[in-house]
């Protein structure tokens, strides 16, 4: 199996592209991609071609086709009215769906015979302040739109009906979901074979996992388990969050302990235990799982440094490697053949 990596560089307005050996973990650095300004969220279709990168400044969604040894090609652009945060493709492929934090908004723009997401999107729903992420449920029938909370959103789960013929979204009974104290959901992942989202809460510090009814597409929390260790009392913040492929292990960083929580994932209930930190680099903002479930990579916003670890048979983390991507490294994608 061949994988590769992709890192957008936010201050340097490009895409680092990195071959990964499966065997030891290693990378090798195999070539760049210049971008319009500011590159940071990162999605692949399903098929693995086409790759899909918003540009905050440039206030646009490009599309990119994967080629050969990972190549990309441009092959258009999205005029968007915002800044996007975060992008994926619904389950069939057909749409991108996309979250604008400082906009209060999500969208949904039809993906073109080409692969390029195609302006005007077929949705541009306003939510509220914070939307910081979006997804479609493994059955493409539901999208769910966390925003966080502390003045910045109103601390809830925005949860919606999709239609997969016409990209439409609209609002699920209850509209939102909220948990009781400030937590501030920002990311979330899918249990990989149960009807389970895990939120990391970016004010809360910490994971929420609730469980998902796939009849009505609603949300109830479970559990709420911290990301810091006993006794931390500094400043912090979560980010992104990744579950590895097996379901057994879950993992989010934090920003200002740096470091990275891991926990696991209990076979039956679904439930976290903590299970330690990996020291990381500064802010690491983001990272990701290979999709073998060997290794993770978290980069540091604040280093321009990008974090190799070994996933040990218990869950917990080695470091294997530090490399320098450059700066202000704001998405690590995987993608493997």
């Amino acid at each position: 199996m061949t994988m590769q990596m992709y890192i957008t560089l936010a201050e340097e307005d490009r895409i680092a592209r990195y071959e990964v050996d499966t065997a030891t973990g290693a990378l090798t650095h195999i070539g760049d991609t210049a971008t319009a300004a500011r590159p940071a969220p990162l999605a692949v279709n399903p098929t693995g071609d086409r790759l899909y990168v918003g540009c905050r400044d440039a206030i646009a969604i490009s599309t990119f086709a994967i080629g050969d040894g990972g190549a990309l090609a441009h092959i258009g652009d999205a005029a968007v009215d915002n800044d996007p945060c975060y992008l994926s493709t619904d389950r069939a492929g057909r749409f991108l769906l996309s979250a604008y934090y400082e906009g209060g908004r999500c969208a949904v723009h039809a993906i073109g015979d080409d692969g390029a997401a195609v302006s005007p999107p077929a949705e541009w729903l306003a939510t509220d302040k914070g939307a910081h992420s979006m997804q479609t449920d493994p059955a493409n029938r539901f999208a769910f739109v966390p925003h966080i909370s502390g003045g910045n959103g109103p601390n809830a789960i925005f949860q919606f009906r999709f239609d997969a013929e016409t990209g439409h979204i609209t609002p699920n009974t209850p509209a939102r979901v909220a948990p009781d104290a400030e937590l501030g959901p920002r990311h979330f992942c899918f249990h990989p074979h149960k009807d389970i989202l895990y939120f990391s809460d970016e004010q809360g510090c910490s994971v929420t996992a609730y469980n998902f009814d796939a009849d009505a597409g609603t949300l109830s929390a479970f559990q709420t388990t911290s990301t810091l260790p006993d006794g931390y009392d500094g400043q912090n913040s979560c980010s992104q969050i990744q579950i590895a492929p097996s379901g057994e292990f879950l993992y989010a960083p934090n920003r200002g302990h740096n470091s990275i929580a891991c926990f696991s994932v209990d076979a039956h209930s679904g439930a976290l235990t903590p299970i330690g930190h990996a020291a990381s680099e500064a802010v690491p903002r983001a990272f990701s799982i290979d999709p073998t479930g060997q290794y993770l990579y978290a980069a540091g916003l604040d280093t321009g440094k990008l974090a190799a670890y070994r996933i040990e048979d218990d869950g917990t983390l080695a470091r294997i490697a530090t490399y320098d991507v450059g700066e202000g490294p704001m998405w690590v994608l995987l993608i493997g053949d």
